[in-house]
């Protein structure tokens, strides 16, 4: 069964209940400002990885990812109400409404979540589709004495009604600071590290509400929003390392406060993805979209082929040169299986791929999984047939569209695929005298046969 690292418990542990026939996954979805860079894709393709193999283990996933699409402030560490929305703040750029605005980048998102073969969601619920959850869910904190109201119209959760705050990042409250935009303790706040819930203001994109008119805090959207659509038992909630503090704690904070118990299983997180030895950020310029990368003339899929040569949980420095090389292996695979396909079909090697499932059940152990996968191609001891067979079941994991291939490259003539077969056992043999004679008989049928670092290749046209 799959294993994960779980953040929270500090240790790599099964993350579906033993004999479970479902799971229930939560993942924080993107805030719709800017385009995604494959750096935040990452963060979603950890969460379609998860679904696949569990979906390999017949195990249903139901899984939800929010839309953020108000409320979330320049900082996204800070709760200073002064703090501006992003959305807005991009909005008056573009000459448009908030909600335009949103809409217009929900949709890049969704688009190149397809691009890249993620799953979509279950559930997918937007912030301002949503907010009567949100105002219903803090009423609830309030009367529970998890929350508190100020005379502004603010709504702050009270840190410290929390007592095991911290367990997933370890910033225990005891230990926490002022943020560096405030200066001093709020005064409206009863401790430096409480949160808002509601934030007071009569600008585009607010709602009236029992404390005054305002938008959520950024993390109660979650909270409203998974309890809401998955209920009060969540198996796995997945995001970024980013997310971990404070967004994750201040979330575990607020779903558990008002539920009355612990309600998510298991917390995991991908870290983060540099580019070319930096964080991807406007101002050093390096930010990658996937139109960059396919404007470049690579396959949109050897963006996610190059992220599977890293663990999740590992940092990892993606390069240009790391995208061609992606995009080469991915083109050669495609090759291969479309090669293959033209042999009969056998029985997949068991044993081989049965190692490969067992790498991705190893918390989403990818390079090793990969590496196998590269031996299997390279083995000429397994029948062409055996190969396809374990690629395309393979694929349902690795989602790089393996078999586009078959049926565009001209069809081998009868009789080719068999000498191509014996061709390969002669070569692994040592046998040159046959393999010089077989590519001979070949190409008097017109089929070319080149010999490549990565093993036989061919293509067949006239002669």
């Amino acid at each position: 069964m799959l294993r994960l690292y779980d953040t929270r418990r500090r240790q790599v542990e099964p993350v579906v209940p033993q004999g479970a026939r479902s799971m229930r996954m939560y993942t924080c979805g993107p805030t719709v400002y800017r385009h995604a860079h494959v750096g935040n894709l990452r963060s979603y393709l950890l969460a379609d990885l998860i679904r696949r193999v569990a979906e390999r283990h017949r195990v249903r996933v139901v899984a939800c990812r929010n839309i953020t699409d108000v409320g979330h402030l320049v900082d996204d560490a800070e709760t200073d109400p002064t703090g501006e929305d992003k959305v807005l703040a991009q909005a008056r750029a573009e000459g448009r409404t908030g909600l335009e605005v949103a809409r217009f980048y929900e949709e890049a998102f969704r688009a190149d979540t397809a691009t890249l073969n993620m799953r979509p969601p279950e559930h997918s619920p937007r912030a301002t589709e949503t907010i009567d959850l949100m105002v219903e869910m803090i009423a609830k904190l309030i009367e529970k004495g998890h929350a508190y109201a100020t005379p502004d119209g603010s709504v702050f959760f009270d840190a410290a009604s929390f007592p095991s705050y911290g367990e997933i990042s370890g910033n225990r409250l005891d230990q926490l600071k002022p943020g560096h935009r405030v200066e001093g303790v709020d005064p409206r706040k009863r401790f430096h590290a409480d949160w808002a819930l509601w934030k007071p203001s009569d600008r585009e994109m607010t709602w009236e509400t029992p404390w005054g008119r305002g938008f959520p805090g950024w993390h109660i959207e979650c909270s409203a929003m998974s309890l809401r659509f998955l209920g009060e038992r969540v198996d796995l909630h997945t995001g970024g390392i980013d997310l971990r503090f404070p967004h994750h704690e201040d979330e575990r904070a607020q779903t558990d406060s008002a539920v009355g118990h612990e309600v998510v299983d298991h917390w995991v997180h991908g870290e983060h993805l540099l580019f070319d030895g930096r964080k991807m950020a406007k101002s050093t310029g390096n930010v990658v979209l996937l139109g960059d990368v396919t404007e470049a003339g690579l396959d949109p899929l050897a963006v996610r082929l190059a992220l599977l040569e890293h663990r999740h949980r590992q940092q990892m420095n993606l390069t240009w040169d790391t995208l061609r090389a992606a995009d080469k292996a991915l083109r050669r695979w495609r090759s291969r299986v479309a090669e293959w396909s033209e042999s009969p079909s056998r029985p997949m090697p068991a044993e081989r791929v049965s190692r490969i499932e067992a790498a991705f059940d190893d918390d989403l152990d990818t390079p090793l999984a990969l590496r196998l996968l590269r031996e299997l191609e390279r083995d000429d001891s397994i029948a062409p047939g055996s190969r396809f067979e374990a690629f395309l079941h393979l694929d349902q994991i690795l989602g790089l569209d393996l078999s586009i291939d078959i049926g565009r490259s001209p069809s081998l003539p009868p009789g080719a695929a068999e000498l191509l077969e014996q061709r390969l056992r002669a070569r692994g043999a040592r046998d040159w005298t046959a393999s010089d004679r077989l590519r001979d008989e070949l190409a008097a049928l017109g089929v070319r046969v080149a010999d490549t670092p990565e093993g036989q290749t061919w293509s067949a046209g006239t002669h």
